[in-house]
């Protein structure tokens, strides 16, 4: 017989495999996110503002959360599996939470991290670190999502100065950026630049009326002949390449995140089901009710297993490779999305009340299902890396 209990949140016992820093992670970012966030992150969702934003980057700066996978300037220097275990929490608070910590350290603080000179690292790295500076990731374009190396946006040398034209859209934490990592085509090809939102002809317009990601700061990026001194380009980011090796360093946290969303829904539901009673007993003693729960649990972990396994090979000494990140992200998110529907059947009318967090989680879902990288482009992705043809085009 066996001499221990099987936990229903997790039946495989995955959380054991968790080192005694990494479960310190998990519970002090699940711990703060109770006390601070939890209780009103509903009320920020339906009101479409992420209000306390400041004073949580500064929070999250003490938690050691901002760039905690890097290494120097202020960061944690972490290892993947306690970084994606923190994006695991963060989501199962709310997507919009994860994605501020994934846009800051995994997306503009990594730019500069890995192309930026000392200079730009020194600037920047501590303070964004601490979360007394945000910063945003310039890529995707109103005409040009899936295929970045189109982009519209120009940067020309006038001069020993940079002179930045064109648009950016759907850039998480755009209007309340100190600096944005902005992508621009030049004579020589895609550059990167570390542009002040301060600089004379930024703007950051905020982007309203979204159904999803609505506790999440998105905005567009205008730049109107910004001029830049020639030490804003990143030495070391050179062509298409660099923007892409920035979002497979986000899609990781995807990754993790999705699960966390699609747990806050497993146990929502099993809870629920367990109270609620119909025809004399309680919803989860009814077969059908059992099925859900069952096929959302394997899939839940069958998720979890996967991140696990990502952790497990980002931090070794060959690396994780891109198509692996797709999979992930391509799986991981797919299945959290119908985690989430499926646990709104159960809970019914109720499913579709803010009282819960499950709609919540399913509209949010519905952004990151398409953001850094479409399924369609993941899929695309892993095509290539197993049959060796390129259907892209």
């Amino acid at each position: 017989m066996p001499s221990t209990t099987l936990d229903p949140v997790d039946p495989l016992g995955l959380e054991s495999l968790l080192t005694d820093t990494e479960r310190a992670v998990r519970d002090t970012v699940r711990h703060y996110l109770a006390d601070k966030v939890e209780p009103h992150i509903a009320g920020w969702f339906e009101q479409g503002e992420l209000p306390a934003l400041a004073d949580l980057a500064r929070d999250f700066g003490e938690l050691g959360l901002l760039g905690m996978h890097l290494d120097g300037y202020g960061c944690a220097g972490m290892s993947a599996l306690a970084y994606g275990v923190a994006c695991r929490e963060l989501e199962a608070c709310d997507s919009g939470l994860r994605s501020f910590v994934s846009v800051q350290g995994s997306l503009a603080m990594f730019a500069i991290h890995r192309f930026g000179s000392e200079e730009q690292k020194d600037q920047w790295l501590p303070r964004m670190a601490a979360g007394q500076a945000i910063g945003c990731f310039g890529l995707t374009e109103p005409d040009h999502g899936s295929d970045p190396s189109s982009m519209r946006t120009r940067a020309r040398r006038e001069g020993g100065d940079w002179i930045l034209d064109g648009r950016k859209t759907w850039i998480t934490n755009g209007s309340v950026a100190a600096v944005a990592v902005v992508w621009a085509r030049t004579d020589d090809g895609i550059r990167g630049f570390v542009v002040p939102t301060d600089t004379p002809g930024f703007s950051a317009p905020e982007i309203k009326h979204k159904m999803s990601l609505r506790a999440s700061v998105t905005s567009e990026l205008v730049l109107d002949s910004v001029r830049l001194p020639v030490s804003a380009a990143l030495p070391r980011a050179q062509g298409v390449s660099a923007p892409l090796t920035c979002l497979n360093e986000a899609r990781y946290g995807i990754v993790w995140g999705v699960t966390g969303a699609a747990r806050s829904a497993w146990r929502t539901a099993a809870d629920y089901a367990a109270r609620r009673e119909q025809f004399g007993k309680p919803l989860a003693a009814f077969q059908l009710t059992q099925q859900k729960l069952v096929d959302m649990a394997l899939e839940l972990h069958k998720a979890t297993m996967t991140a696990m396994r990502l952790a497990d090979l980002k931090d070794s000494a060959d690396g994780v490779h891109p198509a692996q990140i797709s999979l992930g992200k391509l799986n991981n998110v797919r299945e959290a999305l119908e985690i989430c529907r499926t646990a709104r059947t159960i809970l019914g009318a109720n499913g579709i009340s803010l009282e819960f967090p499950v709609i919540r989680h399913m509209n949010n879902l519905e952004s990151v299902l398409t953001y850094e990288g479409t399924s369609e482009m993941h899929t695309l992705a892993l095509g290539q890396a197993l049959t060796g043809h390129a259907a892209f085009r």
